[in-house]
């Protein structure tokens, strides 16, 4: 029997080298990939910045008030408007299903008057920065396939991540950082973020996110191991591009020019992820602006600081998960505590970006993978109550990027439990019939594609012999919400 005799290729792919170059070489985007697509449409967006709120945060207790909640507070929940809609296995046994009207104080603020509560006093400062939506809804009701279906367009595993299939759409233009960075609340609890949620699925793995980690080494395998200088690492580089190239030669192949590219990315990196992760240049007035934890890594503060930071540096999709918004119990004092952490580096993202210059050509976006009911889960006794999950409405807002400032878009019932037209009469959407008062989940990947300048129904990828996308077959531009 003829031994197998691996290629120097097969060697380098599989040997244990210990640079971080090659440990990530399957993480990076490459430049101007062969694969990439190029913008069909005008684009009001270069990046996205998504301040993603793991958990669900409650509508009714942040942006949309519902008064006759706080009067029928504790009555029960009219079966006429529930319907038949299912309810969690977590309330959907209870014998009672009172009603919990929100304990915080609501307000119009600034020309737009858009509706805030009492705990968002940061966020209501920007209001007339902001496009919020408050007639989202979701099929998943449960946060494992909710996340997976906001950020991957279906409630399965496998699926490309949105981070991924932008970084394909568009190509990557920067040689120094990856093009989707993943960036995570450090020490919060809740429900676990899992790497599926920025990963590349069956696009190539160069597409999906790179998470960056607070402490001495924010990007793992990067740093050399002891005992290889820079310069090692450099003269190592260069051989191997020289083998590549030579190999090239023999017959082309674009994963060979990638791959170079791939290892070169990574020697940058090593000076670049550095230099961005490193707040000590900012001025005091942006600490000041964004709160004291900002100068405390890997909180919520800092990591809205850092978008910004990579946002500057070309960066085109910045992802941030924020846990601890799923309130099935304590949701007063859960909720605060909540807005405390994200509230002011939230609205002082926005107001950063805007006084740079950067907001109108970057989207940001913040919310969660569905809302919260109108009942309380559990016993209610007084304002001490939780809430559950609730797919069929919720709200989130956007700024910049193209979207409307100063604009709340769709409504829903005076329970805050259904989606209704302008007119208050109830609607039951669904994806397979758009209506144009609701925002399905691929509604709104559609319209996040669309303000990318890419068209959500020819960006595809062929895989075991069909053509994917982001919007699976469905999905509409939500031009309401367009400026």
């Amino acid at each position: 029997m003829t031994p197998f005799l691996p290629n120097r290729r097969e060697i380098l792919r599989q040997s244990a080298l210990g640079f971080g170059s090659l440990a990530l070489a399957d993480l990076l985007g490459a430049e101007n990939s062969s694969l990439g697509k190029s913008p069909k449409l005008p684009a009001k967006a270069k990046r996205v910045i998504f301040l993603c709120q793991s958990g669900g945060p409650s509508q009714l207790d942040l942006y949309d008030p519902k008064p006759l909640l706080n009067k029928k507070h504790g009555e029960q929940l009219p079966d006429e408007v529930r319907g038949n809609q299912r309810l969690s296995t977590m309330s959907g046994n209870q014998s009672s299903i009172p009603l919990a009207g929100s304990p915080f104080e609501f307000k119009r603020h600034g020309d737009s008057g858009q509706w805030f509560s009492e705990i968002l006093p940061h966020t209501a400062k920007i209001a007339d920065d902001l496009c919020i939506v408050k007639n989202m809804y979701t099929e998943a009701i449960n946060h494992g396939p909710a996340v997976t279906f906001l950020q991957t367009g279906s409630q399965i595993a496998g699926r490309p991540s949105m981070g991924a299939w932008l970084q394909y759409g568009l190509g990557s233009s920067n040689r120094d950082l990856p093009s989707f960075v993943v960036l995570n609340t450090r020490g919060k609890g809740g429900q676990p973020l899992l790497s599926r949620f920025w990963g590349s699925g069956f696009l190539p793995s160069e597409y999906q996110g790179v998470r960056f980690r607070s402490g001495k080494a924010p990007v793992l395998y990067l740093n050399n191991p002891d005992g290889v200088s820079e310069k090692s690492r450099r003269m190592m580089l260069d051989r191997l591009a020289e083998l590549h190239s030579h190999q090239h030669g023999l017959g082309p192949e674009a994963a060979i020019q990638d791959r170079i590219q791939q290892y070169e990315m990574a020697f940058n990196m090593q000076a670049s992820v550095p230099e961005v992760v490193d707040l000590s240049d900012e001025p005091e007035s942006i600490y000041e602006l964004y709160g004291k934890d900002a100068k405390k890594p890997g909180t919520f503060a800092a990591n809205c600081l850092m978008a910004r930071r990579l946002a500057e540096r070309g960066v085109k999709f910045i992802q941030l998960y924020h846990q601890g918004w799923d309130q099935h119990g304590n949701l007063k004092g859960g909720i605060e505590k909540q807005c405390r952490e994200t509230d002011q580096a939230s609205a002082a993202l926005v107001t950063d970006l805007k006084q740079r210059g950067m907001l109108k050509d970057t989207l940001v976006i913040w919310g969660g993978e569905f809302g919260r009911t109108n009942y309380s889960q559990g016993k209610l006794s007084g304002n001490s109550f939780g809430r559950d999950h609730h797919p069929r409405c919720f709200s989130l807002w956007m700024a910049g990027g193209g979207v409307k400032p100063g604009f709340s878009f769709g409504k829903t019932d005076e329970y805050g439990y259904n989606l209704v037209d302008p007119s208050g009469t109830p609607i039951s959407p669904d994806k397979h019939q758009y209506h144009e008062n609701a925002v399905h989940i691929h509604d709104l990947q559609a319209t996040i594609l669309h303000l990318l300048g890419l068209d959500h129904t020819t960006l595809t990828y062929k895989f075991q012999g069909r053509h994917f996308r982001l919007t699976d077959v469905h999905g509409h531009v939500v031009k309401a919400i367009l400026a």
